[in-house]
């Protein structure tokens, strides 16, 4: 039998009002019992609180995270043009015999 716990959605105003009471001194062990937080939530909310003001996961990535997920994105626009081409490359070269 499992015990892991049930994955729950909280609202951005919600997180961003468990950060306020941290801010205002409310113990971090008292957050997390009194909501049934896990601790790795309560400091990842925190963060990227501290971080950006954002919750959204898009907002809180590192430069080097951008810049991979801009690569991968180009790469991919790269790979179907040179794909694209090697199909055009194959039906003009049929014609031309």
């Amino acid at each position: 039998m499992s015990t892991r716990r049930k994955r729950r959605n909280y609202s951005d105003e919600f997180k961003h009002q468990i950060v306020d009471l941290h801010k205002a001194g409310k113990p971090r062990n008292e957050i997390i019992s009194e909501y049934e937080l896990t601790p790795s939530t309560f400091d990842r909310w925190v963060r990227e609180n501290t971080n950006s003001g954002s919750f959204k996961a898009q907002d809180n990535l590192t430069p080097e995270q951008k810049e991979l997920r801009e690569l991968k994105k180009r790469n991919a626009q790269l790979e179907m043009e040179n794909d694209i081409l090697k199909q055009a490359a194959l039906i003009f070269g049929r014609r031309s015999k």
